[in-house]
């Protein structure tokens, strides 16, 4: 890569830069021609037209190496951006292998089989990448999970833990999304188009890959917790114990994901300030609880669960950046 520096010109009411020579020629451009700028906050780039990313396609020989599993090597190739994924067999492809592929669809978001026969399978990403938003992938996710939470708090609230059985089925969608998300981000880092298009920075795109990971941490934490809810037998006095404090939980998750989200370090302190508020609470029942003759492990293992949760919500909050005058 070669840098130019050129000076800024005005002509009228306009400002201009001139192009460097050498890359005009290289390019055979001519005065009338055509050329795609894209923008960023600190700088811009030029390209020669406006164009299509290509599609990137990869061949997977069948059958596959040992330890190898078609399921994995399938999540492999759509998480780093491939449209195209071919299975391509020198033997008959299993009934088994067509119903993991088959499966993995119900998985990922945007792949469908487009072709298939005795030998061969064709797997296609059908989703326009600048179509997708990784705001509304986050808030997707975040959604869901305070869906989850939210049943798990009524469930405190009332007792009734038959809503609880649900919640392990809904965090698989947490899972799809966090695929796509990831897959969307990695090909943000592949191709300047779409951050233009996202007009996220560098640091941006890495802070919604750890955004997105906590989120689906969270997520399996929250069918953890349900999980260990409905086995145990805590007494009403227990459960509202818990109850006290996890019903302010989601108020902090809002604040904490809108702040990432808009970037909004106010929102974030607010959600931090929440966050301590909630901490304070939750060891102030532990020191209680310490101080009993008959500890309630059943209680403290659930009450480790929901500060993890909070944890996460805490971390996401952080990577708000401050802003520096």
């Amino acid at each position: 890569m070669t840098t130019f520096t050129r000076r800024l010109q005005k002509i009228g009411s306009s400002i201009l830069v001139s192009l460097p020579k050498e890359w005009i020629d290289a390019n055979n451009l001519k005065k009338s021609n055509q050329v795609e700028i894209e923008t960023n906050q600190n700088n811009l780039s030029i390209r020669t037209q406006l164009s299509k990313r290509p599609s990137k396609e990869v061949v997977i020989p069948y059958p596959l190496s040992e330890g190898e599993g078609i399921v994995p090597t399938i999540t492999g190739a759509y998480l780093l951006g491939f449209d195209i994924i071919r299975i391509v067999g020198k033997s008959s492809i299993s009934i088994t292998d067509r119903e993991s592929v088959r499966g993995s669809m119900r998985k990922l978001v945007g792949l469908e089989i487009i072709d298939e026969d005795a030998t061969n399978i064709s797997v296609q990403f059908l989703l326009d990448e600048t179509s997708i938003n990784p705001q509304n992938i986050l808030k997707r996710m975040s959604s869901i999970a305070l869906g989850m939470f939210n049943d798990v708090v009524l469930a405190l609230k009332s007792g009734d833990k038959t809503n609880l059985e649900a919640v392990a089925n809904r965090d698989a969608e947490i899972n799809r999304q966090y695929f796509l998300l990831v897959r969307l981000i990695r090909s943000t880092i592949m191709d300047t188009r779409l951050a233009g298009i996202f007009n996220l920075e560098n640091i941006d795109i890495l802070d919604y890959r750890i955004a997105a990971n906590t989120l689906e941490i969270a997520g399996d934490t929250v069918v953890e917790l349900s999980k260990s809810l409905i086995k145990s037998n805590l007494s009403k006095v227990e459960l509202k114990k818990l109850y006290d404090f996890a019903k302010d939980m989601e108020e902090i998750q809002i604040k904490s994901i809108d702040s990432f989200i808009s970037n909004n370090r106010i929102l974030a302190i607010n959600a931090i300030r929440l966050q301590r508020t909630n901490y304070t609470k939750i060891s102030k029942i532990r020191s209680s609880l310490e101080s009993e003759k008959q500890i309630s492990l059943p209680l403290f293992d659930l009450i480790y669960m929901f500060e993890k949760i909070l944890q996460s919500w805490s971390d996401i909050s952080d990577l708000v950046k401050p802003s520096y005058q």
